[in-house]
């Protein structure tokens, strides 16, 4: 069986190629000739062995961007947006290069809806923002809606919430012993494993309907403190101690703390059933047991 020659595929640039980027390019490259937007030269061997081509650019100087110009028809946005402000410019810079009729996957983040104190939330639930992070974000969002319309292209936008994988755990938060919630207190969230966000991502290109939203979410049920917990017991590290949240809050960062003051759950039957994706790790003690972090402990 013949081989299809790279330049005979369609083109596809990533936007921010991180962690989940990296994840994402073996679920492509066959399929794919990639490209990945890169304002780190150091970068470029690791993107060259994993199967991308780096473009230099920097979302924050447009001057940079001309060689995205019109690249490629298909586009991964895995960039979040500058930190301050309540506009997200980058995205603004980004579209100003995008090609008319393309195909764009943006990964948001589920923290557009602000607390839902605890409620089961679909993707219909109007966004309602409590912090600048977030209000940054639906500002992407409203922005790429926009440039879909003009330019009659199929977006997906993948609402994500707190994501993990072996690499990405709370252990120095562990380690450092930073109160958690008392139970009572203690506040809904969501998780996704990288590797299947990575995978949701890959078929949001070819399944998403045109301007829809996804929660590419798992199917755990937890409360923030009973994460702490299982990450803790899986790698060998004390549970965090409890506390009430009115002794909380001047103990921790004022990140950590817009965390711990928004609960929801996250509905995730539209992704398994317009994207067909099945979780590889429908709970996080899956992952937990399928690949337990091995700690060197002094």
């Amino acid at each position: 069986m013949l081989m299809t020659k790279p330049f005979h595929r369609p083109r596809l640039l990533i936007v921010g190629c991180g962690n989940v980027g990296m994840r994402l390019l073996p679920l492509l490259r066959s399929r794919f000739r990639i490209f990945a937007l890169s304002r780190d030269r150091g970068q470029t061997a690791a993107l060259r062995a994993a199967g991308a081509v780096a473009v230099a650019g920097d979302l924050d100087c447009p001057e940079t961007l001309h060689r995205c110009r019109a690249l490629a028809p298909y586009v991964v946005h895995l960039a979040p947006p500058q930190a301050e402000g309540e506009h997200d410019s980058r995205t603004r810079h980004l579209t100003a290069v995008l090609p008319a009729r393309a195909t764009l996957v943006y990964v948001s983040t589920s923290g557009v809806y602000g607390d839902c104190q605890g409620q089961t939330i679909d993707e219909t639930r109007t966004p309602q923002p409590h912090n600048r992070r977030a209000v940054r974000r639906l500002d992407a969002e409203q922005v790429l809606r926009g440039w879909a319309q003009r330019s009659h292209s199929r977006l997906a936008i993948l609402r994500v919430p707190g994501i993990y994988a072996p690499d990405r755990l709370p252990l120095e938060r562990l380690r450092r012993g930073t109160p958690a919630l008392a139970a009572a207190d203690d506040v809904h969230t969501n998780h996704i494993h990288a590797d299947d966000l990575a995978r949701a991502i890959a078929q949001a290109l070819f399944q998403a309907l045109p301007q829809r939203i996804y929660h590419v979410s798992d199917d755990s049920d937890l409360k923030m403190g009973d994460y702490f917990d299982q990450v803790a017991d899986a790698c060998g590290l004390p549970r965090p101690p409890r506390l009430p949240r009115a002794q909380l809050q001047g103990l921790v960062s004022p990140m950590l703390w817009s965390f711990m003051s928004e609960s929801r759950r996250l509905c995730n039957l539209r992704m398994k059933r317009e994207l067909g994706l099945r979780l590889r790790y429908p709970q996080v003690a899956d992952a937990l047991l399928a690949a337990p972090v091995r700690l060197a402990v002094d």
